[in-house]
C-alpha cells in the first residue's frame, strides 16, 4: 500500500468517525505517513497518526489505535492550539501543522495554522525554542526520577529522558522527531554530517553502544512473551492499553526485529525497552504476576540501568552532556548556528 493510499483511508475515518467526537473542530496527519512521500510505500511495522482537534472546553475520549479500511491507525486527541506561535515553540505540534496534511478543516483554522507554521517553520527563533523545549524535556525526564514508583514507570523516566536527546538534534535538523525509530533517525541525520561519533554518544548514553546482536535478540525473545501475555488483557485505564494488543503486534515488536534486519540492533534497544516497561505496566493493571519482571532487569543490566543508583548515574551522564549536545545541534543547520 502507497502512503497516500493509507492517507486518504485516514481521511475517510475522520469524516466518518471522528468528526462525531465531541467538541469536534477538525483532523490532521501526524508522524512518518506525514512526513512520507505520498509515493512511497507504507510499511506494514507502521501506523497511520491522526491527531483530532477538539473544542479545549470538550471532553473527547481517548481512541489509541484502530483498524480501518485495512489501515492501522493511531488516533490522539488534542485542543485546538491558541496560535501559530503556540505551535511553533512546541516541536512535536510544529512538525505537525508545517506539512500539508490537514484531514478536515470545518471552521478553516487548521488551514490557517498550517500556512503560518509552513511560513516560519524553519525560522532560526523558532527551530531554537523547540530544540529549547527539547532540552527541557530531557531534564524534566531525568530530574522527575521517582526511586518510591513501580519500577516500569522508574524505568521509563530514565530511558525517555535519554532518548529525547536525539529529539534534539532531529529537531535542529528540521527532521520528524519519531518515537520508535528515533535512534535510526538521528544516525540518518548525523551521518549526513559526518558526525557519527556524536551518535555513537547518544547510544553509549542508553548503555548499548557495545551490546551485540545476538544479546539484542535474546532480549527481544523475552520481550515477545511479555507482550503477547499483556496482549491477552485488557487495562483501559492505562494510557497505552491499545498499543499492547495483537493489532498492535506488528508495530512494537515486527518494527523492532525489522530495525535488527537492518543492522540497527542497538537502535532498537530504545524502544525494546520501553515496550517492556509498558507490558510490565499493562499486566500489573490487571492483576498479573510480575513474571516478566526477571527479563526487564535482565535487559536493564546490559544497560548498565538496572538498580535506582545505576539509573541516577546514567542520568547525571545525560545532564552532564547536555551543554555538548547543544553545541552540536548548532552545527546541524545554519539556521541554528546563528547566521
Amino acid at each position: 500500500m502507497l502512503v497516500e493510499r493509507a492517507r486518504r483511508v485516514a481521511r475517510r475515518w475522520v469524516l466518518a468517525e471522528g468528526a462525531a467526537l465531541p467538541g469536534f473542530q477538525g483532523a490532521v496527519l501526524a508522524g512518518s505517513a506525514l512526513w512520507a512521500r505520498p509515493d512511497a510505500r507504507h510499511p506494514a511495522t507502521s501506523d497511520v497518526d491522526v491527531l483530532v482537534i477538539v473544542d479545549p472546553a470538550a471532553t473527547a475520549p481517548s481512541i489509541g489505535k484502530l483498524r480501518y479500511e485495512g489501515v492501522l491507525l493511531d488516533v490522539s486527541v488534542a485542543p485546538m492550539p491558541r496560535s501559530a506561535h503556540d505551535v511553533l515553540s512546541d516541536y512535536h505540534l510544529a512538525g505537525t501543522f508545517h506539512l500539508p496534511g490537514v484531514l478536515a478543516d470545518p471552521t478553516g483554522r487548521l488551514t490557517e495554522l498550517h500556512r503560518a507554521v509552513s511560513r516560519d517553520f524553519a525560522e532560526r527563533p523558532w527551530v531554537l525554542a523547540r530544540c529549547t523545549q527539547a532540552m527541557d524535556r530531557v531534564r524534566g525526564w531525568i530530574n522527575g526520577m521517582d526511586d518510591s514508583a513501580p519500577l516500569p514507570a522508574q524505568v521509563t523516566s530514565w530511558l525517555f529522558g535519554t532518548g529525547v536527546t536525539t529529539h534534539v538534534l532531529l529537531v535542529a535538523g528540521l527532521r520528524n522527531p519519531t518515537v520508535r525509530g528515533r535512534y535510526a533517525a538521528v544516525r540518518d541525520l548525523l551521518a549526513e554530517h559526518g558526525r557519527l561519533d556524536v551518535h555513537e554518544s547518544l547510544l553509549d548514553l542508553l548503555g548499548c553502544a557495545g551490546l551485540g546482536a545476538a544479546r539484542v535478540e535474546r532480549h527481544l525473545a523475552a520481550l515477545e512473551e511479555a507482550f503477547d501475555e499483556a496482549a491477552s488483557v485488557r487495562a483501559p485505564s492505562y494510557r497505552f492499553d491499545s498499543d499492547l494488543t495483537a493489532l498492535a503486534r506488528p508495530i512494537a515488536i515486527d518494527g523492532t526485529r525489522e530495525l535488527m534486519a537492518r543492522g540497527l540492533h542497538r537502535e532498537a534497544v530504545f524502544w525494546l525497552t520501553a515496550t517492556y516497561a509498558r507490558c510490565l505496566t499493562e499486566l500489573a493493571a490487571a492483576g498479573r504476576p510480575a513474571r516478566h519482571e526477571k527479563g526487564l532487569r535482565e535487559l536493564l543490566a546490559d544497560l548498565g540501568a538496572e538498580t535506582s543508583d545505576d539509573r541516577h548515574r546514567r542520568g547525571a551522564r545525560v545532564l552532564t552532556c547536555l551543554p555538548a549536545l547543544w553545541q552540536t545541534a548548532t552545527t546541524l543547520r545554519p539556521e541554528v548556528s546563528g547566521r
